[in-house]
């Protein structure tokens, strides 16, 4: 049986002959003048056109002096009608020379458009011209269907299964129209630092890493959050940030360590603000990216079109396991998330357990709804709620079993976010890598003043849960152990 290696063996054995010839088999410059989709699309206005194409080859036939060759770019493909001459041209293939060629390689020919006797639109010309060897051959769609591997070569995956470029091509819309409905709307966009002496905004593990020139360590940005907001007290009125986020935490269909993330803050507004202007962006966010706000989801129908309802976090935990949020009993709690396989670790705070009742509902909610209200042990920067101070005005998208994202009025009281900051800081020392550290810098920047204001922001789950996949097969490159030799 034939095996890669001999395949491999072949096109060296091939590229050697190229060379022989006196062909560079990697030319720096292509003369391509000409997208495919062009002529595919506007065939009238191109038709017995000279034109310049280049692009991979997905098929070769060849009938003694006349050669098909398939042509894929990036925006379509063509065929090439060969025929064969008496004349060679230097550095170009002639239909003679075509067994040097192989699926894969990257070609270009200039020729004229047209119509084959079957009616297939095609460039016309007697020569190629190579731009690229392909050393190993694509496997076929049935025979690279492995996701680990799929998700090694990626670039190979594109190639076999189109639909992960088309994927990533509504990833990138996805954001496109994220920047286009804020900056819509006054926001600023402003990058961020990824490296932080102090970490916080979200309850995760930092990544740490070492920098030489300083000779200290830092932490990878785990949120956009506290940057964000120091611009607000800079003086800023709406600013946002898109780019990475990294959190040292398992990989899962809604977990990547690396991931988009989008944050965005507006001063002198409050959480019911956000929460009408969030759900406007997101309804705006999903017509221009798959043009419908209907979408079905693993087992939800979901339906954005509509007045999405506001559900206070108390009244769910005590609808579905009638437990006071506010008045916990942790052996009931407790017994609870076990009988449910959730592991409960001592150190945990009873906020901690209440919101793993919480995820448990979560799983099981189609939506959309906004899940108002959270306590106040588990909002550490949002404002308390005047009409009940164990709350805060904190506000969760839920759809589709998952939290799409999270906004509150935003805590600016210095004294406030000292004691809540040390709060996390001795649960944080207690064993829970999760809580946020005590950030002196942040709340100094509160001291000189930072006016009221709302913040929300999502990751590019909102993506992959739309878009109806897993985290790794909505990203170019996900993350995988690497491999080792046996």
């Amino acid at each position: 049986m034939t095996t890669l290696s001999d395949y491999r063996e072949e096109r060296l054995r091939k590229l050697s002959e190229i060379k022989a010839l006196g062909i560079n088999p990697f030319p720096a410059h292509s003369n391509r003048d000409t997208k495919i989709s062009e002529i595919l699309e506007h065939f009238t206005d191109f038709d017995q056109k000279e034109v310049v194409i280049a692009g991979r080859i997905t098929a070769i036939r060849s009938f003694g002096k006349l050669a098909f060759i398939k042509l894929q770019d990036y925006f379509g493909e063509i065929q090439i009608f060969m025929k064969q001459t008496t004349e060679e041209k230097d550095g170009l293939f002639s239909v003679k020379k075509i067994k040097l060629l192989d699926l894969g390689d990257f070609i270009e020919a200039n020729g004229k458009v047209g119509k084959s006797q079957t009616g297939e639109i095609s460039v016309f010309t007697n020569f190629v011209r190579l731009l690229t060897k392909s050393l190993r051959p694509l496997p076929g769609r049935d025979g690279f269907t492995n996701k680990e591997e799929r998700y090694r070569r990626r670039y190979v995956d594109m190639n076999v299964n189109p639909e992960v470029r088309e994927r990533l091509v509504r990833r990138s819309i996805f954001w496109q129209a994220t920047r286009d409905y804020m900056n819509q709307h006054g926001f600023i966009e402003i990058n961020t630092p990824i490296l932080e002496h102090t970490t916080g905004g979200a309850d995760a593990a930092p990544f740490i890493t070492h920098m030489d020139a300083l000779d200290e360590d830092f932490y990878l940005r785990i949120s956009q959050e506290l940057p964000l907001k120091r611009l607000l007290g800079g003086g800023f009125d709406k600013v946002y940030d898109i780019g990475p986020r990294l959190r040292n935490e398992g990989v899962d269909d809604e977990h990547l360590p690396e991931h988009i993330a989008f944050e965005a803050y507006a001063a002198f507004e409050d959480y019911q603000d956000g929460l009408d202007f969030y759900e406007a962006m997101i309804k705006y966010i999903a017509q221009k990216t798959w043009g419908t706000l209907q979408f079905k989801i693993g087992d939800f129908d979901i339906n954005l079109d509509q007045k999405w309802p506001r559900i206070k976090y108390a009244d769910l935990i005590k609808e579905h396991f009638n437990i006071d949020v506010f008045n916990p009993d942790r052996d009931q709690i407790t017994q609870i998330l076990r009988s449910k396989g959730v592991e409960v670790k001592e150190y945990q705070a009873d906020s901690r357990l209440i919101d793993s009742l919480w995820k448990i509902i979560r799983k099981e909610s189609g939506g959309p709804f906004w899940l108002i209200e959270e306590p106040l042990s588990l909002s550490p920067l949002a404002k308390i709620s005047p009409e009940n101070p164990l709350v805060t005005e904190r506000f969760h998208p839920v759809i589709a079993g998952t939290e799409m994202g999270n906004g509150y009025s935003e805590l600016n009281d210095p004294i406030d976010q000292l004691a809540r900051f040390e709060e996390q800081q001795a649960m944080r020392d207690s064993g829970d890598d999760e809580a946020q550290m005590l950030d002196m810098d942040f709340v100094e920047m509160l001291e000189y003043g930072m006016p009221p204001a709302c913040g929300w922001g999502n990751s590019e789950r909102n993506f992959w849960l739309l878009e109806g996949v897993s985290g790794r097969e909505a990203v170019p490159f996900p993350i995988i152990k690497r491999k080792t030799d046996n």
